[in-house]
């Protein structure tokens, strides 16, 4: 019966053998190691104290080790790769958005690296995440995200610790593009669907995310208290946020001609909430119709709204609560578009030119 020993992912050694309790027993007191049932192989630690205790452990055994050998270099199967991606993800309680964007990022990785032995190599990261930044133009949070998923793959699938070593681009700080109130006014006025103005009279009306919108269920509107219920929202956080009297009128306008069950505003087959991607069309049609040039997407209604609070005169802390922010200091982005503290700045160019006459 022999022992076989090969190279892995660099830092890791493969072992493997026909099962054997006596063996498994031995392997055990090998500190680091660990089973890997989809490959069926112990991965160990590639260092000469693993490699002498191997030999200790075994040494009545047939010992095959791939440094009397060609090399034979592990190359992890994608299919594999993702499933095991995939499963970490949602054990760890992540959003099935963060889930589909980490297994995107995951699999142009790999598929940018088919032809490399082994994929996962600081070098060939580093080259893939500067062809993402200078030939792809990829904005720097969507490196970020790409730099996120390679480390999380890294760290809780793999078990590497070279994810320490992957640089992250500076992150870029970016204005958000806001509407002004008669801007918001003529987009929601192009609309003639009940059920499209219903969507995005709460959309601006309460600051809500679109994916926080098209999951909104029936029973999350409290029309005593005039609140908004926001269910798991962003951070797996609840939060309220307020209900306007005139998007409840748009609400019971939409009910009078939609009838729902669960969902309030449910997709084509009714048992489904409508989709993300059917609302930011709503919006954009909306906003060709009303003639803002603007490059604005359905999420700037929520920059306006929080915007438009800002001016009038509403608390900071207040903002952020309604908006779900956990730190203020991503709430304070909006005192930066506030026209209320930019107008009341005199140029200097209007001093000097009132003095001379």
């Amino acid at each position: 019966m022999s022992i076989k020993l090969e190279k892995g992912q660099p830092g890791h050694l493969l072992l493997s053998f026909d099962y054997d309790e006596e063996k498994i027993n031995k392997i055990k007191t090998i500190p680091g190691r660990k089973w890997d049932a989809d490959i069926k192989k112990w991965i160990l630690p590639d260092n000469k104290n693993t490699i002498d205790k191997i030999r200790k452990l075994f040494s009545h055994f047939e010992f095959i080790d791939y440094r009397e050998q060609t090399a034979s270099v592990y190359k992890p199967n994608e299919d594999i790769l993702i499933e095991k991606l995939d499963r970490e993800l949602k054990l760890r309680g992540f959003s099935q958005k963060t889930i589909k964007s980490y297994i995107g990022h995951i699999r142009r990785f790999l598929e940018h690296n088919r032809n490399e032995e082994y994929p996962l190599k600081k070098e060939l990261i580093e080259k893939y995440l500067l062809d993402l930044l200078e030939t792809k133009n990829g904005s720097h949070s969507y490196v970020n995200q790409a730099v996120s998923a390679i480390k999380f793959t890294l760290k809780n699938v793999n078990n590497d610790d070279m994810d320490i070593m992957i640089k992250r681009p500076k992150k870029e700080r970016k204005l958000p593009e806001v509407l002004s109130k008669d801007e918001v006014l003529n987009i929601l006025n192009a609309l003639d669907n009940k059920k499209h103005r219903a969507i995005l009279f709460m959309v601006y009306s309460a600051g809500l995310r679109v994916g926080e919108v098209v999951r909104l269920k029936i029973t999350d509107i409290d029309p005593d208290r005039m609140l908004i219920h926001i269910v798991q929202g962003k951070g797996k956080k609840d939060r309220y946020t307020t209900l306007s009297e005139i998007a409840l009128t748009e609400l019971r306008n939409y009910a009078k001609e939609y009838k729902s069950e669960t969902w309030l505003f449910p997709g084509q087959n009714n048992k489904e909430f409508i989709t993300e991607r059917t609302v930011q069309r709503i919006f954009e049609n909306a906003r060709a119709k009303a003639g803002v040039k603007k490059k604005v997407s359905v999420h700037s209604l929520r920059h306006s709204f929080a915007t438009h609070l800002l001016e009038g005169g509403i608390d900071l802390r207040y903002i952020q609560e309604l908006l779900g922010h956990a730190s203020s200091k991503t709430t304070e982005i909006y005192t930066h578009v506030t026209q209320k503290s930019i107008q009341n700045i005199v140029s200097p160019l209007d001093v000097i030119a009132r003095k001379d006459k």
